[in-house]
């Protein structure tokens, strides 16, 4: 389901935040992608368009295949300071297009995160989150709209609690209802277009007869979109019952030995790291979403720049590594890069 007036307002709003520079930026960093892929060598020019800044932690749901909600982090746990986003912003405002303030967590836990968003929009970037939607209340989504925040992700895994709680631990699926309602009445009452508001629907076998039901609730809801995603499954070699047996909804196939393998063809290269990069929410540069322990850390922000980070040797090795053998690179066996263009759209990792 999508709303093609609001995706085509929402396209010129990202339009908007591309400036001439940042424009030649993409041009080169493109460039020197599609080289690298011809030479099987890396070879980089420019800087990064899309970056993940995460903003803290911190959760309230205890979701079954989710590090922040288990608890199972080796690395530091907290929320970001004000003060070292703002030195991230003003360091990569100039070539930084798209910016999604989340990584792991929960980001309205984070008490000055529309203050975030507010200080990225002011610095003309396209920003971006996602929540369970369980802290928008009715003075906070119009605090959200106001905000500036170009793009919320609501997610919504079931349409009734039983279903929802399967999941969604100790998430109760009629504030999220209430939630997203507070937020469409709040843009409705502002007149605003922003944020663009995705319902998003991640497929489990225990909630997938609900498909036709969200795509129904959200068109009536009056969300501008509603996306179904596939679930990521740490351990997914040896199946889980939370997989779906549809492969329009799965990033998994099953072996003959009984096994399950990635659907991806992996291929010895990847778009993500030219594109865009993790901050964090103590500064540490990371890959790319898939490395949500931090394991693959490049340089931290709290030390030196960002421009000194992405042309350093721990940059440069990682990026060589991916065209030696990427399948053997740990945080590369869930990544959904090389997937057919038909459901690629439907794997694309999100929170």
């Amino acid at each position: 389901m999508l709303n093609y007036r609001s995706f085509v307002k929402d396209g010129f709003h990202f339009l908007s935040c591309v400036k001439p520079f940042k424009l030649y930026n993409f041009v080169l960093l493109s460039f020197s992608y599609f080289v690298s892929k011809i030479l099987k060598r890396p070879k980089i020019k420019g800087y990064p368009f899309s970056m993940s800044i995460e903003v803290t932690t911190f959760c309230n749901l205890r979701c079954k295949e989710c590090p922040s909600g288990l608890r199972k982090f080796t690395r530091p746990t907290g929320r970001i300071n004000p003060d070292l986003f703002q030195n991230i912003i003003n360091q990569v405002k100039d070539h930084l297009i798209y910016l999604t303030l989340y990584f792991q967590g929960e980001p309205y836990l984070h008490t000055q995160f529309l203050e975030l968003v507010a200080y990225a929009n002011k610095n003309g970037i396209y920003t971006a989150t996602s929540t369970n939607g369980h802290y928008l209340t009715v003075e906070k989504a119009r605090q959200t709209v106001k905000s500036g925040l170009s793009r919320l992700i609501v997610s919504l895994d079931g349409m009734d609690q039983d279903t929802y709680g399967k999941y969604r631990i100790s998430g109760d699926v009629e504030k999220v209802k209430e939630g997203l309602h507070n937020l469409i009445t709040a843009k409705r009452e502002a007149g605003a277009s922003t944020p663009y508001v995705i319902l998003q629907f991640i497929a489990f076998a225990h909630n997938k007869h609900q498909i036709d039901e969200i795509k129904a609730y959200g068109k009536a809801v009056g969300v501008d979109e509603v996306q179904i995603k596939s679930a990521q499954i740490y351990d997914f070699e040896k199946g889980s019952d939370l997989m779906i047996d549809d492969p329009a909804y799965s990033r998994y196939e099953q072996t003959p030995d009984g096994s399950w393998q990635i659907r991806s063809a992996l291929p010895d290269r990847c778009w993500r790291m030219w594109s865009g990069c993790v901050v964090t929410w103590d500064g540490m540069v990371v890959p790319c979403c898939f490395d949500k322990d931090a394991d693959h850390r490049l340089g931290n922000l709290a030390d030196n720049s960002f421009k000194q980070i992405w042309n350093d040797s721990p940059y440069r090795e990682f990026r060589t590594a991916l065209y030696s053998n990427r399948k053997q690179i740990d945080i590369c066996k869930n990544c959904t890069e090389g997937l057919s263009k038909k459901n690629k759209a439907l794997h694309e990792e999100r929170p």
